[in-house]
């Protein structure tokens, strides 16, 4: 498998980088003074592939904090507001699709969503 670092990225809109925070699991989003938040709109928006492939080799290298970084796509709203790009990143900033329970029942978790 080739590393996220050696592979050519393309950019056709804008990205931000993403990854799973390693304490807990949470998405984090890579800020641009390099450290990571779980709020998207402090994320900071790359728009060339130079861009892209900087924040994500400095995400990369602080695989102590964060694992499992790449560039997801991002919207940016008349008034500059981030939104994500697809159905995939919407999910993952809107948390799981199913209620937490306490109970290892799957039976028993509801539908976040629907």
């Amino acid at each position: 498998m080739t590393s996220p670092l050696d592979q050519k990225i393309r950019i056709t809109s804008p990205v931000v980088i993403t990854a799973n925070r390693l304490a807990d699991g949470a998405v984090v989003f890579r800020r641009a003074d390099g450290g990571w938040t779980t709020r998207l709109g402090e994320a900071a928006i790359a728009t060339s592939a130079s861009a892209a492939q900087e924040l994500l080799a400095a995400a990369a290298g602080d695989e102590i904090r964060a694992v499992g970084a790449y560039p997801a796509p991002v919207e940016l709203t008349a008034d500059g507001e981030i939104r994500p790009g697809n159905l995939r990143e919407l999910i993952r900033v809107g948390g799981p699709t199913v209620e937490r329970r306490l109970e290892h029942d799957p039976e028993k978790w509801q539908p976040v969503f629907g």
